[in-house]
């Protein structure tokens, strides 16, 4: 059986870091500016991408909507970037 998640334990090691929540806080904000732009809204199934990874680059030529599985399905090592 599965060892049950610590959703307590994960927010202190990782997602409450003050460098992750300005992370989180871009990424955020990005949404945000296409929704406002009316390229993405509540419930449609979509991710914002950034190009670069750069979740501190918000710049319009940087982001672009992408479905989910598109979006989270590239290889996460160093050796494969995302097209």
């Amino acid at each position: 059986m599965a060892k049950k998640r610590n959703y307590r334990q994960e927010y202190d090691r990782y997602q409450g870091k003050p460098a992750q929540k300005k992370r989180r806080a871009k990424r955020n904000a990005a949404r945000a500016k296409l929704k406002k732009q009316g390229r993405v809204r509540l419930g449609d199934g979509m991710d914002v991408d950034h190009k670069n990874t750069n979740p501190n680059d918000n710049s319009s030529g940087n982001l672009r909507v992408q479905s989910k599985s598109s979006n989270r399905s590239f290889k996460r090592n160093k050796k494969a970037g995302k097209a």
